[in-house]
């Protein structure tokens, strides 16, 4: 549960079990325009970044953190994740937004940071590219492409 009321309470936050809950990808948005001191923590591959694209955020000056959750190509939990983000972060009442493909390794990431002892870690619902639609492709339905949210291709 995040103890940063300014978020759950100004920001729509579905709660969610061992991290502070769940935003929309529109609601990360709001959340990193209007507290300068969020932080968009994208978890996918080195991979997907360079193929797929990243979340850009230079309209609210800033860049989203990269740190790979699973490293590719073993997909293997990232031994040093934690370590890795807490020497980055030293403050941790940083509101910490996680983004992965579709929301799963990000609700792993938001988890081990709140074990970590960061109050505000939240999950960006439904991820970079959302779920697969009808015709089995991601990116059209929900997450933030979908959404309509900045992005570019490396």
């Amino acid at each position: 549960m995040s103890k940063d009321n300014k978020i759950t309470d100004t920001f729509e936050v579905s709660p969610a079990a061992g991290y502070a809950g769940d935003v929309t990808p529109a609601a990360a948005w709001k959340i990193l325009g209007e507290r300068k001191d969020a932080i968009l923590i994208d978890v996918r591959t080195r991979a997907e970044w360079n193929y797929v694209g990243v979340p850009d955020l230079a309209s609210l000056d800033k860049k989203p953190g990269l740190v790979e959750w699973q490293l590719f190509p073993s997909m293997q939990v990232n031994p040093d994740f934690v370590g890795a983000l807490s020497e980055a972060l030293a403050d941790k009442t940083t509101p910490l937004l996680f983004l992965c493909r579709s929301g799963v390794r990000s609700v792993a990431a938001a988890k081990a940071m709140s074990a970590a002892g960061y109050s505000t870690c939240l999950n960006v619902a439904d991820g970079f590219e959302g779920p697969l639609d009808a015709q089995g492709k991601r990116g059209a339905t929900r997450g933030w492409k979908a959404a309509g949210l900045p992005w570019r291709q490396t």
